[in-house]
């Protein structure tokens, strides 16, 4: 199996790639699809009518004529000067989604560009290599200019890129794999660096982790529920129906279903405690909410992943238009509501390791959950590296999409800021991980107290998932590596979400 240039991407098919779980193909259709928007291009590169990019210059220069002996330089030039990216490293994955997601733009035929540009990014991701791009320096203006313009530096044999690990040139990189620098034609730079690809990428892969975060905040929330002598009470089919959004109603199924069974949840029935805290009773209102978020979030990004962002367009009715698909607002916004939305999912997790760990309010656990408290701290300190992952998601969740700084002479003069917003949004969904992570530790801890007695038999198997790899807490450790641990155990794949939902079957 492998996934088709040319056809419908999913936002699946965009992590598969991202993660080099899937090689890459072109579809039989593409190439005459292509072919006919690049005849229109040629049969427009001696015309007397200005085309953007094609025979003009970029941004605030797109009146200055090109003759048509520099209509090729025009391109190279353009990839060259436009390779401005500054700062660390693109993480490969999302290098890896905006190759792809170039591909599946060029692939459309509305680029008028020819298919080699595309087969170029096929073979590029089958070979893994992978160019050096700076994580810095897009305004999601003409969409991501710089980043994309060091994927078409490496493309052309230029710059740099990373190869199983290793650096090298770029030029070195295609002859170890038996390709040659593309020689770009008229369009084709434009068509390589004009588009939403790199803040799409960042934003699918992103999405696709926080969508598996509201499962794993369910499961860990219900485990804290659990060692607190909380009530699944609040999460009533009824209460649900009467306030019906779509994401509380799916919360509060799971959590209601993994408690099922619990001997814990039984031998406190009849306790006087009338309701719990805000944390535990409303788990399925915020964690409802932050699933309609992304609900909303994944129908823009699979709008975006399957449209043409070039500028300008080509079709094959004869037109060259030139227009704003390339603007980022769609992808900022959402990822804006992706930060703001994930950091409520490690805010009210932090909330409930409070619980765990205040004595006043843990009902009947130690102090810190600690095995000799006064001797021993427990996790008092892993509480407060959650409090400032949570402090840190505050700041992080200011929107970039409000901003705007004119560029390219004022051409450009109202910007998306969408690179910012998805690498801000990744940075959020990796700090609620961990804080998460957190109350996972924690939450283990407190069912280890309540022994014998057992929670429901889907957060039993996450319980003794967790186990199988972090040992209970008996004195004092480094609660460091434990958290990083609970962090691979909570990843897509990691085995505490998929252990819970297997044992619901």
């Amino acid at each position: 199996m492998s996934v088709m240039i040319g056809r419908r991407l999913s936002i699946e098919d965009v992590v598969a790639v991202a993660n080099g779980a899937q090689r890459v193909d072109v579809s039989a259709g593409v190439a005459p699809l292509m072919e006919k928007t690049r005849e229109v291009v040629r049969r427009h590169l001696d015309d007397d009518n200005p085309h953007y990019g094609v025979n003009t210059g970029f941004g605030a220069l797109a009146e200055v004529r090109i003759s048509h002996d520099d209509l090729a330089r025009l391109q190279l030039n353009l990839i060259r000067s436009h390779a401005s990216g500054v700062g660390d490293p693109m993480p490969t994955p999302v290098v890896r989604a905006a190759m792809l997601l170039r591909a599946s733009v060029l692939a459309t035929g509305l680029s008028g560009v020819r298919i080699d540009l595309v087969h170029q990014l096929a073979a590029m991701l089958n070979a893994r290599i992978h160019p050096l791009v700076p994580s810095r320096g897009s305004v999601g203006a003409s969409g991501d200019l710089a980043p994309l313009a060091h994927v078409a530096l490496a493309m052309i044999g230029e710059g740099d890129c990373d190869v199983e690990g290793r650096n090298m040139p770029a030029a070195e990189a295609l002859k170890s794999a038996g390709l040659k620098p593309l020689v770009l034609e008229p369009k084709e730079g434009l068509s390589l660096v004009n588009g939403t690809q790199f803040m799409t990428a960042a934003g699918c892969l992103a999405l696709f982790d926080a969508e598996h975060l509201t499962r794993a905040a369910d499961i860990v929330g219900a485990m804290s529920l659990e060692a607190v002598l909380g009530t699944p009470e609040a999460f009533d089919a009824g209460i649900m129906e009467a306030r019906p959004h779509p994401g509380q109603a799916a919360s509060a199924n799971l959590l209601r279903r993994v408690i099922e069974g619990s001997d814990i949840r039984e031998s406190h029935r009849e306790c006087a405690k009338v309701q719990d805290p805000y944390s535990l009773r409303c788990m399925p209102q915020v964690h409802g909410a932050v699933r309609d978020s992304l609900a909303h979030i994944r129908g823009v990004l699979d709008v975006e992943i399957n449209s043409a962002t070039d500028n300008p367009l080509v079709f094959d009715d004869g037109r060259i238009v030139s227009g704003g698909n390339f603007h980022g607002a769609p992808i900022s916004i959402a990822m804006d509501l992706l930060a703001i939305a994930v950091s409520e999912l490690g805010s009210i997790s932090e909330r409930r390791v409070e619980h765990l760990l205040n004595p006043a309010l843990s009902q009947g656990l130690t102090p810190f959950l600690a095995s000799r408290s006064g001797l021993c701290s427990g996790y008092m300190i892993s509480q407060v590296a959650a409090a400032s992952l949570v402090s840190e998601n505050k700041v992080l969740a200011h929107p970039a999409s409000v901003d705007s700084i004119p560029s390219s002479a004022n051409r450009e003069d109202h910007v998306s800021m969408g690179m910012t917003a998805a690498l801000k949004a990744r940075d959020v969904v990796k700090n609620t991980h961990t804080v998460l992570a957190i109350e996972a530790m924690c939450a283990s801890a407190g069912l280890d107290q309540r022994l014998p007695k057992r929670p429901g038999m889907a957060l039993r198997a996450a319980h003794e998932a967790i186990r199988a790899h972090v040992p209970p807490l008996d004195g004092d450790r480094k609660p460091s590596e434990d958290i990083k641990t609970l962090e691979g155990l909570l990843r897509p794949g990691g085995g505490i979400v998929e252990t819970a939902l297997a044992a619901l079957e």
